[in-house]
């Protein structure tokens, strides 16, 4: 079993009663966790690196790491960690938001954060890291229309890719929403993952298009964070989960 890491923002969290608060985590604490899984000896990688694992093509001591949205701050105190430690992440970017800033939060009351411009992604790809998708308006697909959907999904391919002069095979759901019908249209637009925000490690016979992943959040301890990626505690609740559905 291996954790797919998920991330929104590296920076200093918002005040007591802030919106998803949760969502932010302190650079020292992103620093503590990367640092320990790297003296145990496992090794951060994107999602493209990751995939072979994941088909049980490679085996080893290895771990994803995703950000969601492409926020300024991951860029400002995430890359120098990761580079400490020779890791390797992919973020999903909001095309039409590039430069902007979060603007599906806003009317949860959620504060507003920059967004990494064009010039911010350029320097994620040097810096070694992997661009991934999150649509071009981050919105909840199965309430589009199948059209507007496929759009989506496949327009924000083609143009961080313009952007970024790099493949884009790492896809994102908004908010974790999908169907069996849009894991199909991900995978046709050239996709080669897709992950979701349902709770668990991913296993070898995992769907590509439909990876769970590892919530780290501002209250995720160091010793809670360890029992995440090491145990089988989140594997437990995954399949409490899957029990309930």
């Amino acid at each position: 079993m291996i954790p797919i890491l998920m991330y929104h923002q590296i920076d200093q969290p918002q005040p007591r009663g802030t919106p998803y608060r949760g969502l932010t985590v302190h650079p020292r604490d992103f620093r503590r966790q990367m640092l320990w899984l790297r003296r145990l000896g496992y090794r951060g990688l994107s999602m493209s690196q990751l995939m072979p694992y994941l088909a049980g093509e490679k085996h080893g001591k290895v771990f994803g790491i995703t950000f969601d949205d492409g926020y300024q701050n991951v860029l400002d105190h995430a890359v120098p960690v990761l580079e400490d430690c020779g890791f390797h992440a992919t973020n999903y970017f909001v095309v039409r938001q590039l430069g902007g800033s979060n603007v599906w939060d806003h009317a949860e009351g959620v504060p507003s954060a920059a967004l990494m411009g064009t010039a911010g992604l350029r320097a994620w790809v040097d810096a070694g890291h992997e661009v991934g998708s999150h649509t071009l308006n981050h919105p909840v697909l199965p309430r589009l229309s199948p059209q507007l959907a496929i759009n989506e999904i496949r327009d924000s391919r083609d143009a961080l890719e313009q952007i970024s002069g790099s493949p884009v095979t790492a896809f994102c759901y908004p908010y974790g929403k999908y169907t069996p019908a849009l894991a199909e249209q991900v995978q046709a637009a050239g996709y080669l993952s897709a992950t979701t925000t349902a709770r668990g490690l991913a296993r070898v016979p995992d769907h590509a298009y439909a990876l769970p992943r590892v919530a780290v959040m501002r209250s995720t301890l160091l010793v809670r964070f360890l029992q995440k990626c090491l145990t089988p505690l989140e594997d437990r609740k995954r399949r409490a989960a899957e029990a309930r559905a």
